[in-house]
């Protein structure tokens, strides 16, 4: 049985590397708004790599059943997993909310979640809640089957070659707003294409070279891009946005598509949307989950609708509009 007092209490996830350590340094002022807000709250801080998947079992396993996320996209990511992976309650029984300390927050801009602490905790306090769709998706690891769920957006192709770059200079200690234009950069005169065949509800959807390609439940990833402005969390579809080969040139010209919402409006673009979406490469290409580097294609995405039960914010119906 669950204790009442934990069920009702929030537990309190905290990355203290997420945001370049602003997860570490911004902890006082954000616990003490919590505490300011009146949020009867546990915290416990992730120590390494997957640790919040880890926490996130143990606190269904103890009882309680509502989750704060003080990081970005990849700690949202690892909760998620690891409310899928524990079997003590539905995952649509647990309330999960996030105060952003991340550098690329896609996740929290479909939610509306405003970026100021203080506006964050009001959010929670509110609780205003939606059952969100999620992807399920099974990739090779050392040609092994894997399965990773997503909260938001995976990409593949030349997204994914710029993530793992990213992430290694990330681990290296290279921090600031421009380690991932200079990752995107570097990626961009070394990347080759790839053939892609892909399919969308059992029809085939693509077969060619592909120079990039986003599938999810989101609009948002990359920190702001709108590769799938169609999509909508609670929809019952997953968007796939497939990017053609092109020449340099027409990258450039066209690169303010990715931040405007008229990239569909390109005609190097293929669009679609369905519940289940199969995508092989040849070679074997790597794929990003939620930011965050993972195995290699083939790939297979399958819906599992209305699963979680997030926290929005008051501007959650203007951005789905």
């Amino acid at each position: 049985m669950v204790e009442p007092n934990k069920s009702s209490r929030w537990m309190v996830i905290v990355n203290p590397k997420a945001g370049r350590g602003h997860g570490l340094r911004d902890w006082p002022a954000i616990s003490n708004r919590l505490n300011f807000s009146g949020v009867d709250f546990t915290c416990v801080f992730t120590e390494k790599k997957f640790h919040a998947v880890e926490l996130t079992v143990k606190a269904m396993n103890d009882g309680f059943r509502k989750i704060i996320v003080v990081g970005g996209d990849g700690t949202v990511n690892e909760v998620v997993n690891g409310l899928f992976i524990q079997k003590k309650v539905a995952t649509s029984e647990v309330t999960l909310s996030v105060i952003p300390v991340g550098t690329g927050n896609d996740w929290v801009r479909m939610l509306g979640i405003p970026r100021t602490y203080s506006d964050a905790v009001n959010s929670i306090c509110a609780e205003r809640t939606i059952l969100q769709d999620v992807g399920k998706i099974t990739f090779e690891e050392s040609r092994v089957p894997q399965t990773r769920y997503m909260a938001n957006v995976a990409g593949i192709g030349f997204d994914a070659i710029v993530n793992r770059r990213y992430n290694r200079l990330k681990e290296a200690g290279r921090t600031g707003k421009w380690t991932y234009i200079m990752s995107t950069m570097f990626t961009l005169f070394k990347y080759r294409t790839k053939r892609f065949t892909a399919t969308v509800d059992g029809r085939l959807f693509f077969d060619g070279c592909l120079f990039s390609g986003t599938v999810g439940v989101g609009k948002y990833n990359g920190g702001g891009m709108l590769q799938m402005p169609a999509a909508a969390l609670d929809d019952g579809l997953m968007d796939i946005t497939l990017i053609r080969k092109m020449s340099l040139y027409k990258f450039f010209i066209n690169f303010n598509r990715l931040y405007n919402g008229t990239i569909y409006n390109f005609r190097k673009v293929k669009a679609a949307q369905g519940k289940s979406i199969k995508i092989a490469s040849y070679p074997p290409s790597p794929i990003e989950i939620d930011g965050e580097a993972c195995g290699y294609s083939p790939f297979t995405f399958e819906l599992v609708p209305k699963s979680i039960k997030v926290v929005i914010g008051e501007k959650f119906n203007l951005i789905e509009s």
